[in-house]
């Protein structure tokens, strides 16, 4: 018989092994439980400091709904909410979160924009294709404060020393040509509740597509997958085994904004997300203005829509022995004005910047002939907010020789809107065009102005997404059942009721983003005789709207004048 172990054993060591043997014990029946990390995501917020019109379906009744969302009021006091739950909360953004703004917020370069989010807490956001639009330089102004802009009408006029964002960009597969090393950080690492979290930053790499020359010069952009996937060794030596991919690139769903687990998501972000690392749980993505709950290869693929409409909750459940992410889930809360108390400070940031800009902002321009010129493009590709874009492009280009003007959709940010006296005013207008863009004037062939409207549709899809907007006396007719580059029907394309000439030179308008080969209309950038006429956009707008009424013709109509025709 062997006596037992206590007998052969000093007494002082008694303690210790009986600690030991009850700590094995309670790992053997009581596994260690997940911890939960909590995150908040906003992408897309593009400026929009108060509430704006949201349109949207919900899973609880199927049914389209109008609604007044967001402003950051509204977003901070869900913030506060939710951070009263558990205040390790981490508050993320996935670029544009400026750019492309209504005027409240560009008149003011969009200082007042980055000390919202500064002021809402957010510790990280990819940089988006809008956070280079006034240039390089003008993005680290914005990371590290300052006042030297190029934009000095602009910039430190609301408050006299912009202190930069305190969040931190991250752009994994950005780099600056003059140094050969990232422009920002790819990642930055959070802690929570122990557990170290690695903020993982990259933006579309197509942006030279979307983006002006002169935003993105001296700059290049890589793979998204390949650059997010080369950070996980540099964050696994520092400890960490949970990865947050924030990628502005994005996709589209029929699915509702709010359907958990949504399995139908198509667009570039599918492809990016697919050959991540497989340590890569979660991706919230944006740049698509869509809102979604999806999966991808079982992997969570979220976005909350545009604006501050919404913010996506998400939940992570890491196991804190392995280092792994074991679940991850989320949903998208529409932030509906009175659900939460607003934070009093940001409720009078936002009251500040309101008065401030009002006086600007609501100056009368003009009377227009309906109280919404609206910009949906279905029916055929057109719609009543791009036909009075383009037709005041050719106003603000005509005394350049203009004779046919382009306008594309995704330079048209919001419906035009008057008052109940349908008299817009400054802030209106802006909204509907804020890039400040100048208008272009090149010559084309009519056998390039051909090759043009075939750009329209870059893949196999027919839809009307990418149509461009045509000024009045243009017009041309289409088949989606036509292979690509065959869709435009032959001898449909008309200037003034003459059809074009393959061999005659036309010139043709449009803004600078467009005319420098924008949204991948190469053929414009191709165009000879090139002229900067120094008009901006915004004051051809303007001006083609006061001209219209001043003549007795209120600009505007509630539906397409029919200048593109889809037969099929």
């Amino acid at each position: 018989m062997i006596p037992p172990l206590s007998l052969h054993l000093p007494l002082a060591r008694l303690p210790r092994l009986l600690m030991l043997a009850l700590l094995m014990s309670g790992c053997a029946t009581h596994p260690v439980a997940p911890v939960d990390i909590n995150l908040v995501a906003l992408n897309d917020f593009h400026g929009n400091l108060d509430r704006s019109k949201f349109t949207y379906t919900s899973t609880a009744d199927a049914e389209r709904r109008t609604v007044q969302a967001g402003g950051i009021d509204t977003l901070s006091g869900a913030l506060t909410a939710w951070r009263g739950e558990d205040a390790q909360l981490i508050f993320v953004g996935n670029g544009d979160l400026v750019g492309a703004s209504p005027a409240m917020s560009a008149m003011w370069a969009d200082e007042p924009s980055i000390v919202a989010m500064n002021m809402l807490g957010m510790k990280a956001s990819s940089v988006g294709n809008h956070e280079f639009d006034q240039g390089k330089a003008e993005l680290l102004r914005q990371q590290r404060g300052g006042c030297d802009s190029a934009r000095a009408d602009k910039a430190c006029k609301f408050t006299p020393n912009f202190k930069g964002a305190s969040y931190t960009y991250l752009a994994a597969n950005v780099i600056d040509t003059q140094t050969g090393k990232s422009l920002l950080p790819a990642y930055r690492i959070e802690e929570a509740h122990g557990v170290k979290v690695g903020l993982i930053g990259a933006v579309l790499k197509d942006t030279p597509s979307v983006v002006t020359a002169a935003g993105i010069a001296g700059l290049q952009f890589g793979d998204e997958a390949d650059a997010i996937n080369a950070t996980l060794p540099q964050l696994r030596a520092q400890g960490v085994g949970v990865f947050v991919v924030l990628l502005h690139q994005g996709g589209e769903t029929k699915e509702a904004v709010d359907q958990a687990d949504c399995s139908h998501l198509k667009g570039e972000v599918v492809d990016v997300v697919k050959r991540l690392d497989p340590a890569i749980q979660l991706v919230i993505s944006g740049h698509s203005h869509q809102g979604y709950l999806c999966r991808v290869d079982g992997r969570l693929v979220t976005q909350a829509q545009m604006g501050g409409h919404m913010l996506t909750r998400i939940k992570l459940k890491v196991d804190p022995v392995k280092n792994a992410v074991v679940d991850a889930s989320a949903q998208n809360v529409v932030m509906l004005p009175g659900m939460y108390e607003p934070d009093p400070a940001v409720a009078a940031y936002l009251e500040s910047v309101k008065q401030r800009s009002a006086a600007e902002l609501s100056r009368p321009v003009a009377i227009i002939a309906v109280p919404n010129v609206g910009r949906s493009t279905k029916g055929g590709g057109a719609s009543a907010l791009g036909d009075l874009v383009a037709d005041s492009t050719l106003f603000g280009a005509r005394a350049a020789g203009a004779q046919i003007a382009l306008m594309n959709n995704g330079g048209i940010r919001k419906d035009l809107e008057a008052g109940a006296d349908l008299m817009t005013n400054v802030g209106q207008n802006q909204a509907v065009v804020p890039f400040g863009n100048t208008l272009i004037v090149v010559s084309l062939s009519g056998a390039q102005i051909r090759t043009l409207l075939e750009q329209q549709w870059p893949g196999e899809e027919a839809g009307e997404g990418n149509l461009l907007q045509v000024s009045e006396g243009f017009s041309y007719r289409w088949d989606s059942t036509q292979p690509l580059g065959q869709r435009v029907l032959p001898g449909s394309i008309m200037l003034n009721g003459v059809a074009i000439d393959d061999g005659q030179r036309y010139r043709v308008a449009a803004n600078s983003f467009l005319a420098d080969g924008g949204d991948r209309f190469t053929v414009l950038a191709a165009g000879t005789r090139r002229l900067d006429t120094g008009v901006r956009d915004i004051d051809a707008f303007s001006n083609y709207l006061i001209d219209r009424a001043r003549a007795g013709k209120p600009a505007g109509s509630a539906t397409a004048a029919g200048r593109i025709v889809r037969i099929k």
